[in-house]
């Protein structure tokens, strides 16, 4: 399932279902097919992805300092062995929405979201 978030501050950003409802969890909004942040709440919202982005930014260099010092590291995911491209990290999935979130609050425009 895809999920749209929509302001009329800026342009919309589509996502995958389980992509969307994690970052609503991490933005305190209980995950559904649609609902809104509003302009109050635009500030919590941003401060919880902001957290959350840099937490995951921290866990990837550390998985990536560990990865090089370790290369031959059986518990290490594959790809960080062969040197693959790993997952999509969260940080990376959150941008996006983040970049949303801030211009809204800019604009005092609330977010919404639906399918």
């Amino acid at each position: 399932m895809i999920i749209t978030f929509k302001s009329a501050a800026a342009g919309d950003i589509i996502m995958f279902g389980d992509v969307a409802r994690q970052l609503m969890q991490i933005m305190g909004k209980a995950p559904s097919d649609q609902g809104i942040v509003t302009v109050e709440q635009l500030p919590a919202a941003i401060a919880s992805l902001t957290a959350a982005i840099a937490e995951d930014k921290t866990l990837a260099k550390s998985a990536a300092e560990k990865a090089a010092e370790h290369p031959n590291d059986s518990t290490l995911p594959k790809e960080k062995k062969t040197g693959a491209q790993p997952d999509v990290r969260l940080y990376q999935r959150a941008a996006p929405l983040l970049e949303l979130l801030t211009w809204a609050q800019k604009k005092n425009k609330p977010v919404t979201w639906g399918s």
